[in-house]
């Protein structure tokens, strides 16, 4: 795996989200901030976290998505269950994904991280090949930028988010990324 010139991942689908907009000038990427998403809740393999990062997801088609309605949300990368990348939006640019957030003293984590959602919930363990997937594209994302931390949504946004989740083998991830370097 490789990051281009454009902040793109090579050989995977982009879906542009309108949900993002040019970071800080001379803000450098340091910071990976890794999420977990299902649409509907705990269903997975479905369009809706699709249809949500690019403003499409219909209020009626399921009672919990009347909550999300008008919510312009995004991340750089979605992770599926089998492992499957989507871009939504290039690396140089700010994907809405952190919120109100606080990293190392530092707020509004969007300016100066890459957001990666993977599809699952705080109740459900993740797959191998997700594991797998988010440990190449965190080295491609390292080789690109310089990436010196890696968080939770709930490191950064404490007491407003949970994901990750407890499901999230962090022991695992990082060996794996240890053993790879």
């Amino acid at each position: 795996m490789q990051i281009d010139e454009t902040g793109c991942l090579d050989n995977v689908r982009f879906i542009s989200s309108p949900n993002s907009d040019d970071r800080p000038v001379g803000c450098a990427i340091n910071l990976l901030v890794i999420h977990n998403i299902s649409l509907p809740p705990d269903e997975f393999g479905g369009e809706g976290v699709v249809e949500l990062f690019t403003n499409k997801l219909d209020p009626g088609a399921h009672p919990y998505y009347q909550t999300l309605h008008g919510l312009k949300v995004s991340a750089h990368f979605f992770i599926r269950r089998n492992g499957e990348i989507i871009q939504f939006v290039p690396c140089g640019k700010r994907a809405w994904h952190a919120g109100e957030s606080c990293w190392r003293g530092r707020t509004r984590c969007n300016d100066f991280s890459i957001g990666v959602e993977l599809e699952g919930s705080d109740a459900t363990p993740f797959t191998g090949m997700q594991y797998a997937t988010l440990i190449a594209l965190t080295q491609a994302l390292q080789a690109a930028y310089p990436i010196t931390d890696i968080a939770g949504h709930s490191d950064i946004s404490a007491g407003r988010k949970t994901d990750p989740g407890p499901c999230f083998d962090w022991e695992r991830y990082r060996a794996a990324l240890s053993a790879a370097s």
